[in-house]
């Protein structure tokens, strides 16, 4: 009876309550929010204020100079396709000097700088480790030096305008004379040149009213090109030309614009009709 009594006594002693559940949960749920709120404020200073920014710029300009001083430095620049270019010009565009690290050098921003020189169609930067940087060019071919208005200037085959500060070297290139010429110019040359020895006797080509090309010869003859099929009519004027010579006797002008037919008109013979020799259609 005695024990049954003390071990009850042991079994009575107050214990110390548990805290409910949704204050425990509240308490976990308040410290991950002021935790994560703390974080991201953080964060978002740390990212404002630049700070990973100025430490990552400083690594990579640590690991340039570090690569510098390794060997990593411009000592040759290899230039492939140049013709025209002066490499004064393209050592301008590409403002990069002996000695200057070649891992931090902007590749793009050099390619636009040098495809904006005048002759420049294409250009390739490639950085080669080491020391070298690599060019490789695609330059623009003169075509024609192009007449409007009383000016001169030179043109590629794609029609553009290429500026050069001296014409005298390109005397040579045949005259394309008309406020569209440039751009019919290439479709003229192809057929032109299936004829190389007619071909080579063109002085001058004139757009006549944006249609149709004439054709100034040498010894001053004036060739009239039809507006459908100038081909077909170049061809029959080269075979005229084999079996008559047509050229060489005292011819001043041919109109080839009707079709199976062609007209010559001698020097000193006067102009039929009432068109008089400088209205063309």
């Amino acid at each position: 009876m005695y024990a049954r009594v003390k071990r009850l006594k042991k079994q009575g002693k107050p214990r110390r309550n548990a805290a409910p559940f949704w204050r425990r949960l509240w308490f976990t749920g308040f410290l991950i929010v002021s935790f994560s709120a703390c974080f991201l404020v953080g964060g978002w200073w740390i990212f404002n204020s630049g700070w990973i920014g100025k430490k990552i710029e400083r690594l990579e300009w640590a690991g340039i100079s570090l690569l510098s001083k390794s060997g990593f430095k411009l000592s040759q620049i290899l230039v492939v396709g140049r013709a025209q270019t002066s490499q004064s010009d393209l050592r301008k565009a590409l403002r990069l000097s002996v000695g200057a690290p070649l891992l931090n050098y902007d590749l793009e921003a050099a390619k636009k700088r040098i495809e904006a020189l005048p002759w420049i169609r294409q250009v390739r930067v490639k950085r080669m480790l080491p020391n070298t940087i690599l060019l490789s060019i695609s330059e623009s071919r003169a075509l024609a030096i192009w007449q409007n208005k009383g000016k001169f200037s030179l043109i590629n085959e794609q029609g553009e305008e290429i500026k050069v500060s001296d014409l005298r070297k390109f005397n040579s290139l045949m005259v394309v004379v008309g406020k569209d010429a440039p751009t019919n110019t290439r479709s003229l040359f192809s057929f032109l040149k299936t004829e190389p020895a007619l071909y080579r006797q063109v002085k001058a080509a004139v757009w006549v009213s944006g249609r149709r090309w004439n054709l100034k010869m040498e010894g001053e003859i004036n060739v009239s090109l039809p507006e459908k099929d100038p081909a077909t009519a170049w061809a029959k004027l080269a075979e005229y030309e084999r079996i008559h010579k047509i050229l060489n006797k005292n011819v001043q002008s041919l109109d080839l614009r009707i079709a199976d037919r062609l007209i010559i008109r001698k020097k000193g013979d006067p102009p039929k009709g009432k068109r008089s020799q400088g209205q063309e259609t």
